[in-house]
């Protein structure tokens, strides 16, 4: 049995060595990984000096939030069937509903024995609605009091649970599909309906004047993160089962799963 060497013991502890293989697009913890999870950081730097300004009550961050609720509420009393769209669409893209959606996908998915992408999908949306709620509690940020309010919303305001979750299912549904989208075509349209839900579902928290735009953007930056995170992770672990490197953007996280489910 060969055992490595002083040499080959030396340049495993040597830091150039590490970072080449971090580079190693042919690595399984190598570049692909090292951008997936570059990319996470890289988001959640934004969200975290969000949540410390909202935490700072900044001045500057205050006014604007308050010039947009003011705008977007001045137009809602003037336009109640604009009320009415955003009341609907907030509704059918709530948490619990979206949370049902991809309960749905798990089982399909486990019924296909995709098991470990049915375990991605669960993680990701459990871990990002426990975060959720925790920061809610952290921040204790109110709501906007509206003197005439035309909806209403209890808890904390930081971040906007329905902006979060409709991004983490977005997110989940358009990696799992994006393999079925053998066009481009298809493919930009399921980028496109995955944007939509996610910004439209923030934009009717805003209308109503249930949310700050702050808590609108602090939800989506932390649910884009949180699945940049578990992508990373979910890629890692296919290198480690000898699956290809894939790239998550356009072929999705397990291109395989259309014809060899059992293999994801």
């Amino acid at each position: 049995m060969n055992t490595p060497g002083p040499r080959t013991l030396d340049r495993a502890h040597h830091p150039s060595w590490w970072w080449r293989r971090r580079l190693d697009p042919d690595h399984s913890l190598g570049l692909r990984l090292t951008l997936a999870a570059a990319a996470a950081f890289l988001v959640l730097v934004p969200f975290a000096l969000l949540a410390l300004l909202v935490l700072g009550g900044w001045a500057p961050l205050h006014r604007l939030d308050a010039t947009v609720t003011d705008a977007l509420h001045g137009y809602a009393l003037d336009h109640p069937a604009w009320v009415a769209v955003m009341r609907i669409w907030t509704e059918v893209f709530a948490p619990m509903p979206l949370r049902a959606v991809a309960l749905l996908v798990v089982i399909w998915l486990l019924r296909r024995g995709a098991r470990r992408l049915a375990l991605w999908v669960t993680t990701t949306m459990v871990v990002g609605g426990l975060i959720g709620p925790l920061l809610k509690l952290l921040v204790g940020r109110d709501r906007p009091d509206l003197l005439d309010p035309v909806a209403r919303a209890a808890g904390y305001a930081f971040p906007s649970g329905h902006a979060l979750n409709a991004t983490l299912t977005a997110g989940v549904l358009l990696l799992v599909l994006l393999p079925y989208a053998r066009r481009g075509r298809w493919r930009v349209a399921l980028w496109v309906a995955a944007v939509l839900v996610a910004a439209l579902t923030g934009l009717s928290r805003v209308a109503l004047g249930v949310h700050w735009a702050s808590d609108v953007l602090g939800g989506w930056l932390l649910g884009t993160a949180v699945v940049a995170a578990t992508t990373a992770a979910f890629t890692s672990w296919r290198a480690h089962t000898g699956l290809r490197p894939v790239q998550p953007t356009t072929e999705g996280v397990a291109p395989e799963v259309e014809r060899h489910p059992e293999a994801t």
